[in-house]
């Protein structure tokens, strides 16, 4: 395993080994789970093998996190810039993009294949299609990091893997509005305390959507562009979403009409469940001067378990991903005293899920937390729950 090192005039040398160096392959292999389900599937006959890919992803790392437990050791400051240099980090996500484009259309030749042949009930093409979906979703999580970068390779990479769930407008709203707007009421993509995650939902896409257009149009009027230039990046990545999924649809027909929509739609979903736990009911001071204060660690949701966050190229360090977006995923850290979920992020999209446990579980923590101590006027909270507050 690699050491890193660094010699300091206070501390002397610091020394460090990432443990879970390895282990972040596994943020590659996650997304070639609905492979193993068709493979059980040839192998047994068994209809309920195709779903197996979503128990792994709803029941097992759940388990595996709550068994496995947190890690909230940080890489020494001393020895973060060698962590992010280190390309052998980089190339994970490189090569986790071209995967996305390989599951779905083996997916898609599955279904099509199955269909022609009459095996497939059209409650198997759903399941098909949700399981297609989850695993794609992954993709936006791929172009979250990358997205962030300043290389064109990787600039390039995360609109390739937004084109797979067909989500192109992710990282222009992401980085330039979400980043600037998180945990305030203007942020579509920000949950309110006593906000469903279905009420959410119906917030989030389109709100998403329009502000991402309208940034990526206002960028494009500074330059003296059409919003409808090839250099618009939306379009660019739009464009290969049409040339897959419409390429798909050519060739294996009509049945990739329900299973993209139905696929789409779910993998769109992933990223409404991510962002509605990230920040739910979380609000930032505003000022004096009418602006925010500056986005800080206790502004989301942080969560630490060791195996979802290794499937999930650190994701759940979101804490410090919102504080210091530069950083890569591999030096993302910890920081004491700030909101911790009470499970991984697919164990708490399961609460999320059943809104009445998920309010019983998350409303109570919420306002426990040192910086709120019950006063809702630190709370993001939702205009109907306010009202019926009095």
């Amino acid at each position: 395993m690699r050491v890193y090192s660094a010699q300091q005039a206070d501390t002397g040398l610091v020394e460090y080994r990432d443990s879970k160096r390895y282990l972040w392959c596994l943020s590659v292999f996650l997304p070639l789970l609905p492979l193993a389900g068709i493979f059980l599937y040839l192998e047994t006959g068994l209809t309920w093998t195709l779903g197996t890919p979503l128990m792994f992803a709803y029941l097992v790392i759940p388990l595996l996190d709550w068994i496995i437990g947190a890690d909230d050791n940080n890489p020494p400051e001393a020895i973060v810039p060698q962590l992010e240099e280190d390309r052998f980090y980089r190339v994970l996500t490189w090569l986790t993009v071209p995967l996305h484009f390989i599951v779905l259309s083996v997916v898609a030749l599955f279904v099509a294949t199955q269909a022609a042949t009459q095996n497939l009930s059209a409650g198997t093409v759903v399941l098909l299609s949700i399981t297609a979906g989850l695993f794609s979703g992954l993709g936006i999580n791929t172009a979250h990091e990358l997205g962030h970068k300043k290389t064109r390779l990787e600039q390039a990479l995360a609109k390739l893997a937004l084109a797979v769930p067909a989500y192109g407008h992710f990282c222009i709203e992401h980085n330039r509005g979400h980043h600037r707007h998180v945990a305030t009421p203007e942020d579509p993509a920000s949950a309110r305390m006593g906000e469903s995650i279905y009420r959410f939902m119906l917030r989030e896409i389109p709100g998403a959507w329009r502000r991402g257009w309208e940034v990526e149009a206002a960028r494009l009027e500074r330059e003296g562009k059409s919003r409808w230039s090839p250099q618009n990046a939306i379009l660019q990545s739009y464009a290969v979403s049409l040339a897959l999924q419409g390429g798909l649809t050519l060739v294996f027909g009509w049945i990739m009409v329900p299973f993209l929509a139905i696929h789409n739609v779910f993998a769109w979903f992933q990223l409404t469940s991510a962002n509605y736990i990230e920040h739910y009911g979380l609000l930032r001071e505003k000022l004096a001067d009418g602006h925010y204060e500056r986005c800080q660690p206790h502004h989301s949701w942080n969560a630490n378990y060791v195996f979802s966050n290794v499937v999930l190229f650190h994701l759940e360090r979101h804490s410090d991903h919102h504080a210091n977006s530069h950083r890569r995923y591999q030096s993302l850290r910890n920081f004491d005293g700030i909101p911790q979920l009470p499970n991984g992020y697919f164990g708490t999209y399961l609460l999320a899920y059943f809104p009445w446990l998920w309010f019983r579980i998350m409303d109570p923590r919420l306002l426990a937390l040192p910086h709120i101590r019950g006063d809702m006027g630190k709370v993001n909270i939702d205009a109907r729950r306010r009202t019926a507050r009095g």
